[in-house]
């Protein structure tokens, strides 16, 4: 039997509900949002709850038992980046143009959002088809630190396959990097700037140590690249120092960015960059040393391309899309990488562009929304029908 085709009025106008809410992060308040995503969970017919881990930040999480099977994740998030300046309209206003979507979050990620909670109500109405269980979940604070999923993690169940949404123009990414963020502080002396030989300027004190982060940024530009990823990385993303324009600095602080490919070992990259400070400080002749690590989304991560639900995703968007859809990665992170902790395996998939993502004007085209529908029913289905040969799918090729 052939399947309806998703209505874009109803997918349009849930994304409108849901672009609505305010979860700008900072500072996130993802609860309102959470309570809206809970009702649809709810009205679904999913055993669902919202779980304040944090004042004002909220991840929603549904369950559908349909008997004995795997475990499948849809995931997302509710927060969004901060709108900023340059918008031609009202960035929590869904507005339509040119059969595009604008707004706060269109793409990134209430679009996936909206369209993995049709792809789920969608598979419940038809759960003869399958057999397993489906979860949704939905969680605060992606764009800083992954909050929400480090929290999810703590009590998560058993989680065989997971499909993450973000905007990858409905393409199967299967790797993202990871990221370290080192704050730096290198010591001196203070004096008056008058006789600034009286002191030790630790702003000037600071040239190796910016000397050997552009080296080892050389370096691992010449070592072997991830082939969906690219290099690792190393730059200076901060830098603080001074506090009068008459005295002698004593301090000076810098923060640093570095990014991992997967494959790459956290712990030695961390005691690589506590050797590259030792390093500075010893040329310098001064004290330096790291203060303190940021919080960051987390380690790389990679599923392995011969897994079962990668080949699920390609051949769900590209007989959805009409057009070849190599794997690829993400060069930021993304909550991948925690689903993967707790043994899932999965992909990221989702309708508009990374290019217009954290943007004024980001938009989601249409037509995307709703293939993006079809694409995540046809994974889940596969994968909880036991993974064997892709079946034909139900529509006829774009």
């Amino acid at each position: 039997m052939m399947r309806a085709a998703p209505d874009p009025g109803g997918l349009k106008a849930a994304l409108d509900g849901l672009v609505r809410f305010d979860t700008q992060n900072p500072p996130g308040r993802e609860k309102e949002a959470a309570a809206f995503v809970l009702g649809e969970l709810q009205a679904m017919g999913c055993r669902a709850e919202a779980v304040e881990f944090q004042p004002g930040r909220v991840n929603v999480a549904g369950i559908f038992e349909n008997g004995p099977g795997p475990t499948f994740a849809f995931n997302t998030h509710l927060d969004v980046v901060p709108a900023g300046d340059g918008w031609t309209s009202d960035p929590f206003r869904l507005r339509e143009a040119g059969a595009r979507l604008f707004a706060r979050g269109a793409c990134d990620a209430k679009g996936p959002l909206v369209a993995m909670l049709e792809a789920m109500r969608r598979l419940i109405a038809g759960r003869d088809g399958w057999s397993g269980t489906l979860l949704g979940v939905f969680v605060a604070d992606e764009e800083t630190q992954s909050l929400g999923a480090k929290a999810y993690r703590e009590t998560a169940p058993a989680i065989d396959y997971c499909v993450i949404g973000e905007p990858t123009s409905l393409t199967t990414v299967t790797a993202h990097k990871g990221s370290l963020r080192p704050f730096v502080r290198v010591h001196g002396t203070t004096a008056h700037s008058g006789i600034p030989d009286a002191g030790v300027n630790a702003i000037l004190k600071s040239a190796p140590l910016l000397r050997l982060i552009e080296e080892e940024h050389a370096r691992l530009k010449t070592g072997p690249a991830h082939p969906l990823v690219g290099h690792p990385s190393l730059t200076v993303t901060r830098a603080q120092g001074g506090h009068a324009d008459n005295i002698v600095p004593d301090a000076c602080t810098f923060g640093l960015d570095r990014r991992m490919v997967p494959g790459e070992d956290e712990a030695a990259v961390r005691r690589s960059l506590e050797g590259l400070v030792a390093r500075a400080a010893d040329a310098a002749g001064t004290a330096m040393e790291i203060v303190e690590w940021k919080p960051t989304t987390g380690p790389a991560t990679e599923t392995d391309a011969g897994h079962p639900i990668v080949g699920a995703a390609q051949h769900a968007c590209h007989h959805h899309t009409g057009r070849e859809t190599p794997l690829s990665g993400f060069l930021g992170g993304c909550d991948l990488v925690h689903f993967r902790a707790i043994g899932a395996q999965g992909v990221v998939i989702g309708p508009g562009s990374i290019d217009v993502a954290h943007k004024p004007d980001e938009f989601v085209p249409e037509e995307e929304l709703v293939r993006a529908v079809l694409i995540y029913e046809d994974v889940a289905q596969h994968m909880l029908r036991g993974a064997g040969p892709m079946p034909e799918s139900q529509e006829p090729s774009p």
